[in-house]
């Protein structure tokens, strides 16, 4: 932990700081259907002709069933769209690989990841997908699963800060808005620079690259029906075999990369996602990229702040978020710079920290405040892997996961989980007072807290629940790489990964098989629209309740108990439910670790 990582920690937090009022007052006037932008001479024309074609009426609002209802609909119909392309993408143009069509049930797994803004990949990019599949079926998800979290967000919020109102936005406006004023200019100037700095962006075939020094490699021999040969034993025959060239995949990377970070979605356009130097290639990408998947995030919280008049109340959002998120970044980057006893006992020198599966060009700083960034928010995009973490260190981004991506969480996804905590938070807090608990001058009743708590239910169901089913089960074992605590954790993190929307994994695991696939692709289903109905269920609540004068019982919402109580309740109701599940998997296998214990496959 030197003093070039602490300059690089400063820098990085006074970005964001930077950049969350202003973009946070723009955020204001882009969810305002009235609201005037300095974009509204270049997509206002645009905004005007998406309402004509699909019949909407940008001033109707909608009541929080409608809204929900909408919003479902549309990422129904968006998914079968996914899902068809990706069937018959071997029919389908800018395909100079010719790639074959995906298997039915990768097909339902990464139409699923894509609509619910996980963007779990259960295969190789550039391997798998056309260059039309990763354009039309997967980066249209980027634009529009970011911009529909956004919405629910923005509904969120009116229904809090309205009173006696039965209605809270329209979905079709916000989402509209939202991804011609947002998101689009956004990605649009992070892709130039993106260009600017190597990465590639055209749709040429693959380019074979001839070798300067030719390898020799040993392979599995295979017969005349490309089955692998076996010896006496049962093993595969192993054959020595020359390579010359290699394959430098080509494609539209650029703009899928933006909208990717932008919209925190993660899904990478190679397999070794935002290590690959074609998709992150020099440190200033790496930091714009960190800076773009927290961004709005952070800015929302502003947004909320003005949206109910009450900015402090914004800011002390901000500060909750901040200190949950330093606080598992300090961790994490302590235990990667310690390194694995291990090695040392072996004689490897630790002098560097714990340098397995990182990138050299981040370095361990760099690697630690991605793996925590990518798992505060629902972005699931990684420059280093986070199977080679040590224990700990691969336990953070799984509790980041496990809270419901709140921490400068996934583009509106983050805000309405934190709204959740801090309701229940102002609830704990009018227990202990002995007065009916009110919250921005609405009292909080029984059906606040029983939607709520379904909220966090569902997380809990969803994560532990898969969990145990795979980790008894052929299907489930099958998959694992590694046995013991740390092939436990490879099944914990996917599931926490698939449910919390985010889409990293553990690389150890296996997950292109039928079972994974469809239990993966449910799990991501329940953690992005189970847990979105409750919520719509409270703006709702929020929206018609009267507003009740403040009084010398009303609990202060924007100081530093405020602060410490919600810091408190996240801790309590998110991270020890978790708890058993991540004692048998990374926290015995750290202390295993310093017993210098070691788990073979």
């Amino acid at each position: 932990m030197h003093l070039n990582g602490w300059l690089q920690l400063a820098i990085f937090i006074a970005a964001l700081l930077l950049i969350t009022k202003p973009l946070g007052i723009y955020l204001t006037k882009v969810l305002d259907v009235n609201g005037k932008t300095w974009l509204d001479k270049i997509f206002k024309p645009l905004e005007r002709l998406t309402y004509k074609l699909f019949g909407i009426d940008p001033q109707k609002e909608q009541n929080w069933k409608w809204y929900a209802f909408s919003m479902i609909i549309f990422s129904a119909v968006s998914l079968l769209f996914s899902y068809v392309i990706l069937r018959l993408q071997q029919y389908l143009p800018l395909n100079p690989q010719k790639l074959p069509n995906l298997s039915p049930h990768l097909a339902w797994n990464t139409a699923v990841s894509f609509t619910t803004n996980t963007n779990w990949q259960s295969y190789a990019g550039e391997s798998t997908m056309s260059y039309f599949s990763q354009m039309v079926a997967l980066t249209f998800h980027n634009f529009l699963s970011a911009a529909a979290g956004i919405a629910i967000a923005a509904a969120v919020v009116r229904g809090i800060a309205r009173h006696s109102a039965q209605t809270i936005g329209n979905f079709w406006t916000d989402i509209t808005r939202t991804t011609y004023y947002l998101l689009l200019p956004i990605s649009i100037v992070l892709a130039m620079v993106l260009i600017s700095r190597g990465a590639i962006q055209n749709f040429k075939p693959y380019t074979a690259a001839q070798l300067v020094e030719p390898q020799t490699v040993q392979v599995a021999k295979t017969d005349a029906n490309g089955n692998a040969v076996l010896d006496t034993q049962g093993n595969p025959v192993m054959v020595a075999q020359t390579v010359t060239t290699q394959t430098i995949p080509q494609g539209p990377l650029a703009s899928q990369e933006a909208i990717k970070m932008i919209g925190t979605n993660g899904g990478g356009y190679f397999n070794a996602n935002s290590a690959h130097p074609f998709e992150n290639p020099t440190p200033l990408t790496n930091f714009l990229e960190m800076l773009g998947l927290v961004g709005i995030g952070s800015a929302l919280t502003y947004y909320y702040g003005r949206m109910v008049n009450n900015q402090k109340h914004g800011w002390a959002i901000w500060i909750v978020m901040f200190i949950v998120f330093l606080a598992g970044f300090m961790t994490v980057w302590h235990f990667e710079a310690v390194g694995n006893p291990i090695h040392q006992q072996l004689g490897i020198s630790q002098s560097g920290g714990n340098m397995e599966g990182k990138d050299v060009r981040f370095g361990i700083f760099n690697s630690s405040l991605w793996a925590t960034l990518t798992t505060d928010a629902s972005n699931g995009s990684v420059n280093a892997m986070h199977d080679s973490f040590t224990p700990i260190g691969g336990l953070v981004p799984m509790v980041n996961m496990q809270l419901g991506e709140i921490i400068f969480g996934g583009v509106g996804s983050g805000l309405y989980g934190m709204i959740v905590f801090v309701i229940l938070a102002v609830f704990i807090a009018g227990l202990m007072i002995g007065r009916t608990p009110e919250y921005l001058g609405q009292k909080i009743e029984a059906y606040d807290i029983k939607v709520s708590g379904l909220f966090i239910l569902v997380t809990t169901f969803t994560v532990l629940g898969f969990t145990a089913w795979a980790a008894v089960s052929k299907w489930g074992l099958a998959g694992l790489n590694n046995s013991g605590p740390h092939g436990f954790s490879e099944i914990l993190y996917a599931f926490s990964s698939a449910n919390g929307n985010n889409g990293s994994a553990f690389a150890g695991l296996t997950a292109n098989t039928p079972w994974y696939n469809t239990t993966l692709a449910f799990a991501m289903l329940f953690g992005r629209f189970l847990a979105i109905i409750p919520v719509m269920a409270l703006a709702g609540s929020f929206a018609r309740k009267k507003l009740v004068p403040a009084g010398p019982g009303t609990f202060p919402v924007s100081g530093p108990t405020f602060i410490l109580l919600v810091t408190a309740t996240i801790l309590l109701i998110g991270a020890l439910t978790f708890l058993p599940a991540l004692a048998l998997g990374p926290i015995v296998e750290h202390y295993l670790m310093h017993a210098h214990v070691l788990f073979a496959t």
